[in-house]
């Protein structure tokens, strides 16, 4: 082989005719392909898998973007690089550009939390610290504004990286969804995934100035700190005494049907019910007409009248003593005067 023909072969074991990125590592967002002493070949073959993308930068411009499929790199392919590089039509020599892989799979299950409580207004208690804790998952899908925003130039950028900025935005982010949600803290708990929708519209914007999609936000737990818990605690309590009538009311109630089965049964278990009852009456009456607890007002007292004076029964003088006996006619017993049948022999008596 002539020197000539050795010096070719040399040179064009430096021109890349094949790119692809293979070694795809979990955690990576962006791969930079190796360019050091290489030019890409007129016609090269450029691979980008599903959950990929690729990007032609020259010089630091960003160029053209690649979803996933299999091209051939030339000036019909290669229009915003052809213009940077005021290439002629059908241009024959390599080119030295720098292209970048992003990788576009969701990145899920993604921890996000609050190290500090954040301070939120609530209609119930005024201003509350509140804490939260919960998951969501997002991907690349703007690598022109991943690059220029996030990654930068580097060899290798990695989910670790971007992690701590994507946290600081959500948690930055929660007391505005709060304040439109108009969710009392003490309904929150009941309305998780409406608290999450609106956490995820509020960092949706933030996040695609960044390059990034949202692809779902989940709050698993929202608690005020233990000193405020306590303090509410406290409200609650205080809020059930003010109550107390109508707690009365519903013991009263359930105290029906415990004095219907009392083991006494008969009249004595109907009486307790039925003093239960009139009870029971008593209560809602009172609750019903406040005016009608007062106790009633006693009659005035009334001067004692003196007893009619007793008249005693004077026996008439003269008079005989009408026995209590008499004689049957029949038998001659001696019977009771108001007898009308003798009891001995039954003659009737006149």
């Amino acid at each position: 082989m002539a020197l000539g023909d050795q010096i070719k072969s040399f040179l064009k074991k430096q021109f890349i005719d094949v790119i692809q990125w293979t070694d795809q590592e979990d955690g990576v967002l962006a791969y930079r392909y190796p360019m050091q002493d290489m030019e890409i070949q007129n016609g090269a073959q450029l691979t980008v898998r599903e959950s990929q993308a690729a990007m032609f930068v020259n010089e630091g411009r960003c160029a053209d973007i690649f979803s996933p499929g299999l091209y051939t790199l030339n000036t019909r392919t290669l229009p915003l690089l052809t213009n940077l590089q005021n290439w002629d039509k059908m241009f024959a020599s390599p080119f030295k550009s720098d292209v970048f892989y992003f990788s576009t799979r969701q990145q899920i299950a993604q921890r996000w939390g609050t190290a500090q409580p954040v301070t939120i207004r609530d209609k119930d208690f005024g201003a509350i610290r509140l804490r939260g804790f919960g998951v969501y998952s997002w991907h690349v899908d703007n690598p022109k504004l991943f690059l220029t925003k996030v990654s930068g130039f580097g060899e290798v950028y990695r989910v670790s990286e971007v992690e701590p900025q994507l946290r600081q935005t959500i948690v930055g982010r929660m007391s505005d969804a709060f304040a439109e949600s108009q969710i009392p803290f003490l309904d929150m708990a009941a309305n998780l995934v409406e608290v999450g929708d609106r956490i995820k519209a509020s960092i949706t914007p933030v996040f695609a100035e960044l390059g990034i999609a949202i692809d779902q936000f989940v709050v698993e737990n929202l608690s005020l700190p233990e000193e405020l818990q306590k303090f509410l605690d406290t409200r609650v309590g205080m809020n059930m005494i003010g109550n107390m009538q109508q707690y009365t009311q519903f013991q009263a109630a359930n105290s029906l049907p415990i004095a219907a089965a009392n083991e006494g049964g008969g009249l004595a278990g109907l009486g307790v019910g039925l003093g239960a009852g009139v009870g029971l009456g008593q209560v809602f009456s009172q609750a019903m007409n406040p005016q009608a607890q007062q106790p009633p007002q006693a009659p005035p007292p009334v001067a004692p009248q003196a007893a009619p004076p007793v008249v005693p029964v004077v026996p008439v003088a003269g008079a005989a003593a009408v026995p209590d006996t008499k004689f049957c006619s029949e038998c001659g017993q001696k019977i009771p005067r108001a007898s009308k049948f003798c009891p001995e022999c039954g003659k009737p008596q006149q």
